[in-house]
């Protein structure tokens, strides 16, 4: 069995939030060319922070789903090269299931089995997690993530990218429910979410109803922080609302969550008091470990412990599938 005291030697990030900022969100063919020219500086800034060289590594841990089809195949060449130079292992690693490996790595110990909870640009979604390698999908947002609809209604109230922290911000100077919007499928059966029809209520907010002679009031400081705080708790209301319901429904004592929207402190908070009241015992991934690194890719050890290696044939799988 692996050594469970799992330890980050060294952890680079190269961000493309200036890329992408201009276009309100994520351009693939930019993000395939920035990870093609960002990969082998970040490598060797990686082995320099862990004083380590190659000749050290034991295993190539690699993302090969989901995600974005150009930056999965500029991670998997690079892992390729490394491991057919140095006759290494390759290990395949699920990026979701990353993303909640990083409560187990922040708790110090075994979290599971427990209710998993991904919130991020592209994924919005809940796991019955009955291992580090048992992750079963229960729910999915049926049309956009949180994330993503963060992104837009930042762009709607004139706020920069990405949306989620930009929104937070404006939200701290506003009031959460000084504008009605709706919590989509909140009493729906099942544990999907839903988020367009809330991304078209913050237009209608921001730009009127089409057809219709309603005033529409103006875009006043004071105004963008209510809308951007009553948007902010609709989110949250779903988020926390069906991740009760996993909870309930699954019988796990442990909620753990991941994914960039975890950062969010509101969120946060909200769990926690959900998790409260429910009794449950809540593991949330540090704020630096929700945005994508690849720290949370420790997953990869439990694979390798398992013997879940791949050949240098292995390919990526883009889309997420849905496992329910």
């Amino acid at each position: 069995m692996i050594d469970r005291r799992l330890i980050v030697r060294s952890s680079v990030v190269a961000s493309q939030i200036d890329l992408h900022a201009e276009f309100g969100g994520i351009v693939p063919e930019i993000a395939s060319r920035a990870h093609l020219t960002a990969i082998l500086p970040v490598l060797d800034q990686a082995l320099a922070d862990a004083n380590v060289t190659l000749d050290d590594i034991a295993a190539v841990a690699v993302v090969t789903e989901p995600g974005l089809v150009g930056s999965l195949l500029v991670g998997l060449t690079a892992a390729k090269a490394i491991c057919l130079a140095r006759r290494l292992p390759l290990v395949p690693v699920h990026h979701i299931e990353a993303h909640l490996y990083a409560c187990r790595m922040a708790a110090g110990e075994d979290v599971f089995p427990a209710v998993g909870l991904v919130v991020s640009g592209g994924h919005t979604s809940l796991y019955d997690c009955r291992g580090p390698l048992d992750h079963r999908l229960v729910g999915s947002t049926i049309d956009d993530a949180a994330g993503e609809a963060f992104d837009k209604a930042a762009q709607l109230l004139g706020l920069g990218f990405p949306g989620g922290p930009e929104i937070e911000q404006a939200a701290a100077a506003g009031r959460p429910g000084a504008v009605p919007l709706p919590r989509p499928m909140q009493d729906a059966p099942g544990l999907d979410f839903s988020f367009s029809g809330l991304k078209t209520a913050i237009r209608y907010q921001v730009q009127g109803v089409p057809g219709s002679d309603r005033e529409v009031l103006p875009m006043t400081p004071e105004r963008i922080a209510d809308l951007a705080a009553s948007f902010q708790a609709a989110v949250i209301d779903c988020l926390v609302g069906r991740s009760r319901r996993a909870l309930r429904s699954l019988g796990h004592q442990r909620l753990l969550v991941g994914g960039g929207v975890a950062a969010n402190g509101p969120l946060r908070e909200a769990l926690g008091q959900m998790c409260h009241e429910e009794q449950k015992v809540l593991h949330v991934a540090p704020p630096e470990m929700c945005t994508d690194n690849a720290a949370m890719a420790a997953l990869g050890w439990e694979r390798l412990d398992a013997g879940l290696t791949a050949g240098l044939d292995a390919d990526v799988t883009p889309g997420l599938i849905r496992r329910k």
